[in-house]
């Protein structure tokens, strides 16, 4: 079931993306550490009902953010529709326990359903530069590749920015 996170799920929330950046780090992909995420950011997004949990049988899998709101970062990118009446993805993550059971397509989808009920006309993400399965992944679904964006507390490299017309 995905559902509307709540404040009581930030301590679980957290112990899932820190499993991911442990796993994302073993595999030499230095995209999460322990600046981002952080539990700030998902009571931000909690507070702003944009957290959803992926819930199987009590145990969260993943979590998605779906935002109305464009993080400055964004701003320089030349996108495909103009900078009105979209959706934005954030912190996609499905414990490494549980990848590869379809779970990221579920919340995916999930999101770009709310998205389109919502009448937006596109979905906008960025994934790391160095994560070529995320990379695959979004680019399957129809994501198209627009531009570079950079967050020096997470990495060097540039994040790929993406967005989807819906």
């Amino acid at each position: 079931m995905i559902r509307k996170a709540t404040f009581n799920d930030v301590e679980n929330i957290i112990k899932m993306t820190k499993a991911c950046a442990k796993h994302m780090i073993s595999n030499g992909i230095f995209q999460w550490n322990e600046h981002y995420p952080n539990p700030t950011a998902f009571e931000n997004d909690i507070q702003r009902n944009e957290l959803y949990v992926l819930d199987v049988e009590d145990t969260i899998k993943g979590c998605v953010v779906v935002s109305t709101f464009m993080d400055e970062e964004y701003s320089p990118v030349r996108w495909l529709t103009p900078n009105e009446h979209n959706m934005y993805i954030h912190r996609l993550a499905i414990h490494p326990e549980f990848q590869g059971q379809g779970y990221a397509q579920k919340l995916m989808d999930f999101a770009e359903g709310l998205a389109k009920k919502q009448k937006a006309t596109s979905i906008r993400l960025d994934t790391f530069s160095q994560n070529k399965r995320n990379q695959t992944f979004y680019e399957l679904r129809g994501y198209q590749r627009l531009g570079n964006i950079y967050f020096p507390k997470q990495s060097e490299h540039p994040f790929y920015c993406y967005e989807l017309i819906i």
